[in-house]
């Protein structure tokens, strides 16, 4: 049986997403992106260079038509900046399928979650597909998917912070609830993170800061590809059960 991976009915090859946020340059962005083989990268809406035409912009090193491109909401906290910055992506570039993020404190870049839950409702009722980032707390994660939303993004630990999965039980509550896919989004610090990520059946993880971040972003990539692809055959294979005793690796029975 195939193995397919879709989002808001799109079908993805990978299920590793790229953030294209840090990177020295556009050059090393679009090196990283195609070593990780991810098919869709996000793109803050407010940061994308739209009046001076003289200096690079993303879509000279990352083709629209070859690459899905994911608009975010990155920097916004409210839900009427959210809600501007979506509908100026679609004016824009024809966008419809976002990612929602409405912060609710610069320290933490936790979300908001009363902003985030107003903004998918409306967005939704205006035709957007929306990929949510979302605490962890299952509970809300569901009335997301209630209110029409297309993925949930958990966070793993705050943004940037390289802290790995803190709430593993939470995370798993959220994927046996969930009708749509789990994706987790922000916190992951290096490739195993993400292959635990994946081994506990999370559809699929965005990665920005653990890739740019790092001493060599495209060995990186490279690492959080093959980490992806490795979590999610592990989580299909089945993983033994657990024992408090020994089990022998090789037959007693008829032992001399």
């Amino acid at each position: 049986m195939k193995d397919i991976f879709k989002v808001a009915n799109i079908k993805l090859k990978s299920r590793l997403i790229v953030g294209t946020g840090k990177y020295k340059n556009f050059k090393e962005t679009a090196q990283a992106v195609k070593t990780s083989g991810a098919d869709m990268v996000t793109v803050a809406v407010r940061r994308i260079n739209i009046l001076d035409k003289k200096k690079p912009i993303l879509t000279d090193y990352l083709n629209p038509k070859k690459i899905i491109y994911l608009p975010n909401t990155a920097g916004c906290y409210s839900s009427d900046e959210a809600l501007r910055t979506l509908r100026l992506a679609r004016e824009m570039g024809g966008w419809k399928l976002v990612k929602l993020e409405v912060l609710g404190d610069r320290k933490t870049l936790y979300p908001n979650m009363i902003e985030t839950l107003k903004s998918t409702k409306i967005l939704v009722k205006e035709g957007f597909k929306v990929m949510v980032y979302c605490t962890d707390d299952p509970l809300l994660a569901k009335k997301l998917e209630d209110y029409g939303a297309s993925a949930i993004m958990p966070l793993a630990s705050p943004i940037g912070s390289g802290l790995g999965l803190q709430n593993k039980v939470n995370i798993s509550i959220i994927i046996k609830k969930s009708k749509v896919p789990v994706i987790v989004d922000a916190g992951i610090g290096t490739a195993s993170d993400a292959t635990i990520a994946m081994e506990m059946g999370c559809d699929g993880v965005l990665i920005n800061s653990a890739i740019a971040n790092s001493k060599n972003p495209i060995q990186m990539a490279r690492a959080f590809k093959n980490a992806v692809i490795s979590g999610r055959d592990s989580y299909l294979a089945g993983r033994m059960k657990k024992n408090y005793f020994a089990t022998p690796s090789s037959p007693i029975d008829g032992l001399i």
